[in-house]
């Protein structure tokens, strides 16, 4: 009875320190294979901004490729130059707060007005 109980324990913290489990994630490294194809470099120029709370949402364009990051809170205006640290790539993410979705959306954990 007692491993069961750890069991359900070490479960719950796997589950606290995890909470995306439930959506399509891939962590974002410097040596992922394939990453350098499937994800754009950490900058671009924004084109679009939309704000929610604790997040800017921006769409950025580089080379001519356009996508979206979710930053912590930034103030950023249309032209700016933004670089950024990638820390996980969502596939389908609908934001309830934006009432809105995208196909997929770089969470970045910083990102920075180029000057």
């Amino acid at each position: 009875m007692r491993i069961s109980y750890l069991a359900v324990v070490a479960s719950i913290g796997f589950a606290l320190l995890n909470p995306l489990p439930a959506f399509a994630v891939e962590k974002v490294t410097a040596n992922s294979a394939g990453a350098a194809k499937s994800s754009p470099s950490s900058e671009g120029r924004v084109v679009a901004t939309l704000d929610a709370p604790g997040y800017t949402y921006m769409e950025l364009e580089n080379s001519g490729k356009r996508f979206w990051i979710a930053a912590p809170t930034t103030r950023v205006k249309m032209g700016d130059r933004v670089q950024f640290v990638q820390s996980m790539v969502m596939n389908n993410f609908a934001s309830k707060t934006l009432n809105r979705s995208f196909d997929r959306i770089i969470f970045v954990t910083s990102a920075t007005v180029q000057k």
